[in-house]
């Protein structure tokens, strides 16, 4: 949100007040209340009237963490959806001297000073990592006499920010507003299905905003040294997470908002999909099994897309009888072949389909406020939304994917999710309709996820799933959505599974070979080579078929190839989803998060690690032509070349590369002393 007129001036229509200083404060066992009048410092009783007061409360919900929450007015939050933070008791310290107030948790510490200004300063270890100083903490009034709440942070020289989501804008999101708001916009813009209200700076610090409303931030965008973060209301509660490096902080991060669980091992493998518009029925799906199995290409699950069930009708849940008349029998083959299947859901009902009336008989969508069932025609004709705010609704919705799996069915892709209205419309428990917006997708994700893993277990359970927000790391896996078939749309997909990560998730997948439009042969193998060297890796598109003999027979070796050498790392990823398990960082990984040391990996987005061992430079280029960065790995390995497990041809560490690869090879190189082929489950 901006609303500064150059470095003096507010904008026209806007209506800005700061807090000046504290005025009084108040201690208890493990709180500090700060107030603070807005406006100037208070000199003398007549200052008290009229001008309103900022109260600040600073806690800490775990150790390294300390929450600020902001507010003007109280405010009644008994409706409000919050997100599931995992909070315990940790020892505080509060001190006080003539000069500041010290909050302290864990190794992180918070410094309030005394006197004319706001100054707070975080440090982690004794060094400061973190500032909010004057003009920061203000209470801003739009032009629509809406109220927000707005905080900054300094942004420093040679600062970077990273994460907020899965951004399919600049990895580093320094120049960069940005707005926490779920949206079905493909991946080339501004736009993103997966908003994540937390971002991480390379001078180890970790900003949370706790909310799931339209947290709005400008990122050295209006000033150019500060981030600013703005939420509407009167109040706004955040946390700065302190860490001696940002793994560190992933940890902690995880922590409050939730670990990834461990995802089954043959989630790895090869997934393959119908495709979204495509015409198919059983003859062509077993045409599919069957052909990837005569072409030796490993497949692990089955993927069937929309049409599974009847047009106008998505979603009933039914098989659609002409395509499918023995859908138990169907599924049963593919099992007997040793294969996973997979359907599409989501979570809108149209008018046509028979659940439509039964559900809105029993109160189990959203509603308008005059009772009426909330409705459009922008997806499926009169479509409504199940309200997962209904625990009978949801558990209406799990008892329909609960008969799927009796049938056979392993696993859904949980699609849509983000256009979720706000506007004159009702939820069951009474949320706010604007909060709810975002939070609507850890609902749908996570009946489907409970669901699954009390069929088949939890360490069976996995979703293949589009939307998310805090805590959505929780219910893997997540994919990055429609992505167009051309080079810029698949360096596009890697930047944002790599914010993705910088986020707090664990796993991420994306459509191999894009979603839209129909890819060159010479695209499906470079993007087939990326695909297969992610966590998890599925052939998608709309209206085109992802099989491999579509695109040649070179495309078919590609894909054998890397299929079999993601086979061939199975047990490696499985070790280091235990690391991602239990620690928050992800499978996939910026080169920044694995070697913040070395200040070239500060900027590089066209390359990234798999796991703790393994270097993967996609090719984006008809040429061939890959230019990457190899950095030292440190420590006993220090200043040792490393290989690449494809060619052998060996690196040396601290230099740039640029070299040409034909469709079977790409740099994926082993970091030195290390062996990904060779571990052991």
């Amino acid at each position: 949100m901006k609303f500064l007129n150059g470095g003096w001036l507010v904008r026209d229509g806007y209506n800005v007040k700061y807090a000046a200083n504290v005025f009084e404060a108040k201690t208890e066992e493990k709180k500090l209340t700060l107030y603070c009048p807005f406006g100037s410092m208070i000199s003398n009783a007549g200052q008290t009237l009229d001008g309103g007061v900022l109260t600040i409360e600073v806690t800490s919900p775990r150790p390294n963490i300390i929450t600020t929450r902001l507010f003007n007015y109280k405010t009644d939050r008994s409706h409000c959806p919050k997100f599931a933070l995992n909070e315990s008791d940790p020892a505080v310290d509060i001190e006080e001297t003539e000069e500041a107030w010290t909050f302290t948790s864990g190794r992180t510490s918070l410094r309030i000073a005394k006197g004319a200004i706001i100054d707070f300063r975080y440090s982690f270890d004794g060094k400061e990592i973190a500032r909010s100083g004057w003009r920061a903490k203000a209470l801003v009034v739009d032009p629509n006499g809406e109220s927000y709440i707005n905080e900054e942070m300094d942004l420093g020289v040679g600062e970077k920010i990273y994460g907020l989501g899965e951004r399919f804008t600049n990895f580093v999101k320094n120049g960069q507003s940005v707005e926490i708001w779920n949206c079905d916009g493909g991946t080339g813009s501004e736009q993103a299905y997966k908003n994540v209200p937390f971002y991480m700076s390379n001078r180890n610090y970790g900003l949370f905003v706790d909310s799931p409303g339209k947290v709005s931030f400008e990122i050295g965008s209006e000033k150019v040294s500060r981030v600013r973060f703005t939420l509407e209301g009167q109040e706004m509660t955040y946390s700065v997470i302190g860490g001696s490096s940002m793994k560190d902080i992933l940890n902690t991060y995880t922590d409050l908002t939730g670990k990834a669980p461990l995802v089954p091992e043959w989630s790895y493998g090869l997934w393959l999909s119908t495709s979204f518009a495509t015409d198919y029925d059983e003859k062509t799906v077993m045409k599919f099994v069957d052909g990837m199995a005569e072409r030796d290409i490993p497949l692990s699950v089955f993927h069937f897309d929309c049409r599974w069930m009847r047009e106008l009708e998505w979603c009933n849940f039914d098989w659609d009888a002409d395509k499918f008349p023995d859908p138990v029998g169907l599924l049963k083959k593919i099992h007997d072949r040793g294969i996973k299947v997979c359907v599409w859901i989501n979570p809108y009902i149209a008018q046509k389909s028979p659940l439509f009336d039964e559900g809105a008989k029993a109160g189990y969508f959203i509603k308008r406020e005059n009772g009426q069932v909330w409705q459009w025609d922008k997806w499926q004709a009169g479509m409504a939304i199940v309200d997962f705010t209904n625990p009978a609704a949801t558990k209406w919705y799990q008892d329909k994917l609960r008969h799927l799996m009796e049938q056979g069915v392993d696993c859904f892709k949980t699609d849509f999710g983000e256009r979720i209205p706000t506007k004159g419309v009702v939820y069951y428990d009474g949320s706010d309709p604007v909060l709810m917006h975002n939070y609507y997708a850890q609902l749908y994700n996570k009946a489907v996820y409970d669901l699954t893993a009390d069929v088949k277990g939890a360490d069976e359970a996995v979703l293949f799933a589009r939307a998310a927000t805090v805590g959505g790391q929780c219910y893997p896996v997540h994919w990055g959505g429609d992505c167009s078939s051309n080079y810029p749309s698949m360096a596009e997909s890697l930047r944002a599974g790599l914010s993705f990560g910088m986020s707090g998730f664990g796993y991420w997948s994306h459509d191999i070979a894009g979603f839209e439009d129909k890819p060159t042969p010479d695209l499906y193998k470079r993007w087939t080579q990326f695909g297969l060297l992610s966590s998890h890796s599925r052939y998608h598109g709309s209206r085109e078929y992802k099989v491999p003999w579509l695109y040649g027979d070179e495309a078919v070796e590609v894909s054998r190839e890397f299929t079999k050498l993601k086979q061939k790392l199975v047990p490696y990823l499985v070790k280091m989803s235990h690391e991602t398990h239990e620690t928050g960082v992800p499978m996939m990984r910026s080169m920044v998060l694995e070697f913040q040391d070395d200040p070239t990996c500060e900027d590089i987005d066209t390359q990234y690690m798999l796991g703790d061992d393994i270097l993967v430079a996609p090719i984006f280029s008809e040429k061939g032509d890959a230019r990457f960065y190899v950095p030292d790995a440190g420590g006993e390995h220090a200043g040792e070349a490393w290989k690449n497990l494809l060619t052998g041809e060996t690196y040396e560490p601290g230099r740039w590369y640029t070299q040409i690869y034909d469709y079977h090879t790409l740099p994926v190189l082993v970091r030195p002393g290390c062996d990904p082929l060779g571990t052991q489950k």
